[in-house]
């Protein structure tokens, strides 16, 4: 299925991997569950004791960090923005952070947690794309944030 596709609501690895720049160890992306085009996105990370971060976020108490969360979100968005756009990764459009706002953290996120990440676009003007966006974890919200991208095309 590629992201031209009217109809997408879901992605699975293989077409986030096609679709975004990351890889391991930063791709926070596991599953793309709902897509509406120019609207929202719900997607789904897998938080695993194997996860490179909990060797020292803390050994003895591991936790996700906050700014990973984050990342996390703004790897949905720019997803959404993707798909939003018709735009087939092609390794030269980038996804930058443009500011965050308002960010919470409600609660610790920890290995075995499904962190289901949901993002809604508010608005998009000027290559700038305003979203608002949580994660929850068995539907009690984890993180909270309004996240400002904009996309580039590097050479």
């Amino acid at each position: 299925m590629s992201a031209s596709t009217t109809d997408l609501t879901r992605l699975d690895i293989h077409q986030i991997l096609k679709l975004l720049p990351h890889r391991y160890p930063i791709l926070l992306v596991d599953r793309v569950l709902e897509l509406e085009k120019g609207k929202r996105i719900k997607a789904l990370k897998n938080v695993t004791i194997n996860e490179e971060f909990f060797n020292g976020h803390f050994p003895s108490r591991p936790v996700m960090p906050g700014v990973l969360q984050i990342e996390a979100l703004a790897q949905a968005a720019a997803l959404l923005s993707f798909v939003s756009n018709d735009i087939e990764q092609d390794g030269k459009s980038i996804y930058y952070f443009a500011g965050i706002d308002g960010a919470r953290f409600k609660r610790p996120v920890e290995p075995g947690d499904q962190l289901v990440l949901e993002v809604a676009l508010e608005r998009a003007k000027a290559g700038i794309y305003k979203f608002k966006a949580w994660a929850t974890v068995d539907g009690e919200r984890a993180v909270e944030a309004e996240i400002m991208c904009t996309m580039r095309r590097v050479d």
